[in-house]
């Protein structure tokens, strides 16, 4: 094994630490102060359904991905910025589709055309009600 191979290795470590200390809960805490709910990392792939009037609007759904969650919220990316007051997001959970309609509380953006979209979801809607989400799935 050649002797530089070992010094580029501690590079490659001490480069994925100072994002890793950068990007920590944990330390944001320090500065901002403690939330009042604790977050989860998590990534996972929801459908976002834009609601206007007070009616899904089916047309335009898209899919994000979760950065994290809270007990009554959760953190979506974008890789552009969406207006968005209310929506639906649909999660694929057991073999089946479970939606909840969520407000969007803030809409930050993250760099190199990301956006991150904070919201609080109020309640789990039941697809009986709302036959028109029937459809969706993914």
């Amino acid at each position: 094994m050649p002797l530089f191979t070992r010094n580029k290795e501690i590079g490659v470590q001490s480069f994925i630490l100072k994002v890793v200390n950068n990007n920590c809960p944990e330390l944001e805490a320090l500065v901002e102060g403690p939330r009042l709910d604790r977050r989860v990392n998590l990534v996972v792939v929801v459908l976002v359904v834009p609601v206007e009037a007070n009616k899904p609007q089916i047309g335009q759904v898209f899919p994000a991905v979760t950065k994290e969650f809270s007990t009554t919220g959760l953190s979506l990316v974008f890789n552009e910025p969406r207006p968005l007051d209310e929506m639906i997001l649909g999660f694929r959970w057991e073999a089946r589709m479970t939606f909840v309609r969520a407000k969007a509380r803030h809409l930050n953006p993250m760099g190199a055309g990301f956006y991150q979209l904070g919201v609080r979801m109020t309640e789990v809607l039941h697809v009986d009600d709302h036959p028109e989400l029937q459809s969706l799935s993914f």
